[in-house]
């Protein structure tokens, strides 16, 4: 029995890794290798059972190599007595209290940008007046 899920199918999304359950006992397999014959098997740890594994890819770790501009920002940013505030004006709902910091990506192709962050509504956006 493996965990197959309902988007799995779609061909746009990325093979997922699946966790395989033993036929006896429903408890997970965990994967092992068959020195003998030099084969991949999932096993469980509590029965005896064992099954050869459809796949050799028994991990993945993606990892997201770009950081957006603004990642980490939340709606509670506005309520941190710690960043300075000011009075310009939200671009959605127009209030005049807002925090602002500096981009937290430190490249050689960006120059210091400012954020904003609406108290009222936690709208994000950049000075439109800065270079």
């Amino acid at each position: 029995m493996s965990g197959n899920s309902p988007t799995a199918a779609n061909e746009d999304e990325k093979p997922k890794v699946e966790f395989n359950f033993c036929r006896e006992c429903s408890n997970l397999l965990y994967p092992k290798e068959d020195p003998t014959n030099n084969v991949l098997m999932f096993a469980c740890r509590t029965c005896q059972f064992s099954e050869p594994a459809a796949t050799a890819c028994i991990f993945k770790n993606d990892l997201n190599t770009t950081v957006g501009e603004t990642a980490g920002i939340t709606q509670d940013v506005a309520s941190d007595p710690t960043l300075p505030r000011t009075n310009k004006e939200c671009t959605t709902c127009h209030e005049h209290d807002a925090v602002f910091f500096q981009s937290q990506q430190r490249t050689a192709e960006t120059g210091m940008k400012l954020y904003y962050v609406c108290c009222n509504c936690g709208n994000v956006w950049q000075d439109p007046d800065a270079p």
